[in-house]
C-alpha cells in the first residue's frame, strides 16, 4: 500500500501482530479513502445515467421538435394514380389537391447502335509469317469490305477520306489515314460524348448516347475523295445503314389535362408533381392528388411515441426506491460476493442515482407544461385533448406512465383503440386548425428545450440538458482529493511502521545485552 521504504519488521520479538495493530491504527484515515473513491464512482455511474437519457432528449429535439415547429412539416400530400404500371408520381409540396387525366403517348428513348459484324481482309505475301488479329489495336486498313458484287476486298482510305461524328451539338472528325486503328475510332466517338466500346468476340461497334431523348441522338457518316471510298468506310466499321441496328434518340411525350409535354426524360416536373411515364397508354389514367392524411398522423404519433418512452423513463428515475445504506463496493467487498450478487447490489444503487434529482425534476417539468398548455387558434384555446390526445386517468394509467399520451382510436393502443379516431379526422376535414396547433406546440416546445440546453459557464455546455461540466469538475476534483488522502494514508501508515520497527529493534538490543549479563553470571 506503501511507496515508503520503511523497514516494516513483524512481531518476531515482542510477539505482537504488528499489521493487525497498524491496520487499525489507520482504519479511520482508510474509510476516509474509500469514501471518496465511492462518492466518485456514483458520480461516474450518474454521470453515465445522464449522457443516456441527454442523448434520447437531443434526439427527439432533432428528429421531431426542431422540424415540426414549420408549417411545412405538415405540407404532405399524396398522389395515387389508376393504373400504377403506367407512372409513378412523387408529390411536391406545391402540389394542387384534385383529380386529373393523364396520358402517356411515348417514352423517351436513348439512341443505340448495334454495329454490324466487321472482318479482316485476307492475308498477302507482303504479310509474312504474322497472323492478322482483330481487336482494337487493329488498323482500318487490315478490314475487308464486301463489294456490290459481293466480293471482298482489303478497306483502303485512300486520301481526304473522314468519319464524321455528330452527337447533340457536337460534332467532331477523324482523318483516316493507314495507321488509324479501331482504337482512334473509339477515342474520337467518346470525344463526341458517345458511350463507345468494340467487342472483339462479337466483332461489333456498341454505341449509344450518354442521355436519352431527341436532342441527344448521333449519326455517323462519312466523306472522301469519291462517294464509294465513303461507304467503304462505313461498311467496313460495320456502322452503314445497310448493316447496323439503330434505335433513335426519342422524347418521351405525355397530355396531362389537354396539354401536351415533352421531355428528353420519362421525368417531368408539373405544378408540383414529379411524374414518371413507364410504358405508353391508349387511353386516359386518372391522377388524384390529396392530403396525405396518414402522413401527418404517423408523424405526430411517432413523436408521441418517442415523447412518451423519454417521459416515463424520466418518472421512473425520478420516483425510484431508495437505496439509502448502499454504497460502492470496495475490492475486498468485491471478493466476498458473487458476480450476481455484486450486479444485483450495484444495480439497486444505479437505478437510484437520478431519484429526486432537480435537474431531472426542472426537465421533465417543463416537457409537461407545455405539452398540457393550451394554444389559442382562431381565436379559440385549445389543447391536445381537443384532438383526441390524452393522458390515461390516474388509477388506469400504470406506475410511472401517467404522463403519457394516447391517441383515441389508435389501433396500437389497446388503452384507446376503442375510441373514435379524432386526430385522424380532423386531419381530413380541418387541416389548417391541425397545423397551426401542432406548428405552435412545437414552437413552445423548440424554445423551452433550447432554454433547457443553453450553455451555462462553469456548469453545462451548449447543447446538453445537465450539467456536464460541473459533474466532470467535481469527478476530477475526487481523482485529486482521493490522490491526497491516500498520501496521507501512506505516510500515516508509515509512520507507525517506523514506531514498531523501532521498538522491536530497542527488544532485541536488550535481549541480547540480558543474554550477555546472564552468561557473565555464569547463567546457562
Amino acid at each position: 500500500m506503501s511507496s515508503s521504504s520503511t523497514m516494516r519488521l513483524s512481531g518476531l520479538i515482542s510477539g505482537m501482530d504488528t499489521e493487525s495493530i497498524i491496520q487499525q491504527l489507520v482504519s479511520a484515515k482508510q474509510t476516509k479513502v474509500d469514501d471518496a473513491k465511492k462518492a466518485q464512482t456514483k458520480l461516474e455511474w450518474k454521470t453515465t445515467a445522464w449522457k443516456a437519457l441527454n442523448t434520447k432528449l437531443k434526439n427527439l429535439q432533432s428528429k421531431y421538435v426542431n422540424n415540426m415547429r414549420f408549417t411545412s412539416a405538415y405540407m404532405k400530400k399524396t398522389t395515387s394514380v389508376s393504373d400504377s404500371t403506367a407512372a409513378s408520381i412523387i408529390t411536391g409540396e406545391n402540389a394542387m389537391n384534385g383529380v386529373q387525366n393523364l396520358r402517356i403517348n411515348k417514352l423517351a428513348k436513348t439512341a443505340y447502335m448495334t454495329g454490324g459484324k466487321v472482318s479482316l481482309r485476307d492475308k498477302t505475301d507482303a504479310d509474312g509469317e504474322e497472323d492478322l488479329k482483330l481487336n482494337t489495336l487493329t488498323k482500318l486498313s487490315d478490314l475487308s469490305v464486301t463489294g456490290s458484287d459481293g466480293s471482298k476486298k482489303a478497306f483502303a482510305a485512300g486520301t481526304n477520306t473522314k468519319l464524321n461524328i455528330s452527337s447533340g451539338d457536337k460534332n467532331v472528325e477523324l482523318e483516316i489515314t493507314d495507321t488509324t486503328t479501331i482504337s482512334d475510332v473509339i477515342s474520337k466517338l467518346k470525344e463526341a460524348g458517345l458511350n463507345a466500346n468494340f467487342d472483339e468476340t462479337q466483332q461489333r461497334f456498341y454505341i449509344s448516347a450518354k442521355e436519352s431523348g431527341a436532342g441527344n441522338d448521333f449519326s455517323i457518316t462519312a466523306t472522301g475523295d469519291s462517294e464509294d471510298t465513303a461507304n467503304e468506310l462505313l461498311k467496313a466499321l460495320g456502322v452503314d445503314s445497310a448493316s447496323t441496328k439503330k434505335i433513335d434518340g426519342q422524347n418521351a411525350q405525355i397530355t396531362l389535362n389537354g396539354t401536351d409535354y415533352e421531355s428528353n426524360t420519362n421525368v417531368f416536373s408539373i405544378n408540383g408533381l414529379t411524374i414518371t411515364a413507364m410504358k405508353e397508354t391508349s387511353e386516359d389514367i386518372v391522377v388524384t392528388t390529396k392530403d396525405d392524411v396518414d402522413g401527418i398522423y404517423d408523424m405526430i404519433k411517432s413523436f408521441l411515441k418517442d415523447y412518451n418512452s423519454i417521459i416515463n423513463e424520466m418518472d421512473k428515475l425520478y420516483n425510484a426506491d431508495s437505496a439509502k445504506g448502499y454504497e460502492p463496493l470496495t475490492d475486498d467487498e468485491k471478493d466476498a460476493m458473487s458476480d450476481s450478487e455484486v450486479e444485483k447490489y450495484e444495480q439497486k444503487i444505479k437505478d437510484a442515482l437520478l431519484r429526486r434529482d432537480s435537474n431531472l425534476s426542472t426537465v421533465s417539468s417543463t416537457l409537461k407544461e407545455v405539452m398540457s398548455s393550451g394554444l389559442e387558434v382562431n381565436g379559440k384555446q385549445m389543447y391536445l385533448s381537443d384532438f383526441g390526445i390524452e393522458t390515461l386517468s390516474y388509477f388506469t394509467a400504470a406506475e410511472n406512465e401517467k404522463n403519457a399520451y394516447h391517441i383515441d382510436g389508435d389501433a396500437d393502443d389497446s388503452s384507446t383503440s376503442g375510441n373514435a379516431d379524432k386526430l385522424k379526422s380532423m386531419i381530413s376535414s380541418d387541416p389548417d386548425t391541425v397545423v397551426s396547433f401542432f406548428s405552435g406546440l412545437f414552437k413552445n416546445l423548440y424554445t423551452k428545450m433550447s432554454d433547457l440546453s443553453k450553455s451555462v459557464e462553469g456548469y453545462r455546455s451548449y447543447g446538453n440538458f445537465y450539467d456536464d461540466k460541473k459533474m466532470k469538475s467535481d469527478y476530477d476534483d475526487y481523482t485529486s482529493k482521493i490522490s491526497d488522502l491516500e498520501d496521507k494514508l501512506n505516510d500515516y501508515e508509515d509512520k507507525w511502521y517506523s514506531k514498531f520497527s523501532k521498538m522491536e529493534t530497542a527488544l532485541a538490543k536488550l535481549q541480547s545485552n540480558s543474554s550477555a549479563v546472564t552468561s557473565l553470571l555464569g547463567g546457562s
